[in-house]
């Protein structure tokens, strides 16, 4: 099997980070074991629908980050102060708000499809029949659903 390995930052979105605070946190992951990719080297999805995916899988990922269960040593935001980027519950707010956004705007139905394929990872035929659909019925859906994400997120 194919391996396309990149390096994923896991401290949040475009979050800097001074060598005082220590260094950031990246996750190697295999873009070929996605599915969305699988379907794209395919043909199946345009580059359009696989940014969409993969920024809704971020924002998936980025909302279930698990919570600190020790006390966080993290600056408190002052308004009009040089704190003025998002703690890591704002963070996972905001990416919880984007998530059920677009997931929204995809619109009524279509969120299972995008949930199982995009987030959980599961492959096409077995989101069909997870969801009692007809075989090859999932490649149209899921089409739509991430050209209405595409859409919400203004994706070239």
């Amino acid at each position: 099997m194919r391996r396309e390995l990149v390096e994923r930052n896991v401290d949040g979105e475009g979050e800097k980070r001074s060598s005082t605070r220590g260094p950031r946190r990246t996750v190697t992951v295999n873009l070929a074991e996605s599915p969305l990719t699988w379907l794209h080297a395919r043909g199946h999805l345009s580059d359009r629908e696989l940014a969409a995916g993969e920024q809704l899988r971020r924002d998936y990922e980025a909302a279930q980050l698990s919570p600190g269960i020790t006390m966080r040593w993290e600056p408190v935001r002052i308004k009009g102060g040089h704190f003025s980027g998002l703690n890591a519950s704002e963070r996972q707010i905001a990416a919880k708000r984007r998530f059920d956004e677009a997931v929204g705007a995809a619109g009524k139905g279509l969120g299972d499809i995008l949930w199982r394929v995009v987030c959980a990872g599961e492959t096409l035929p077995e989101a069909e029949k997870g969801l009692a659909w007809p075989v090859r019925s999932g490649k149209l859906v899921l089409k739509l659903a991430l050209e209405r994400v595409a859409d919400y997120h203004r994706l070239p």
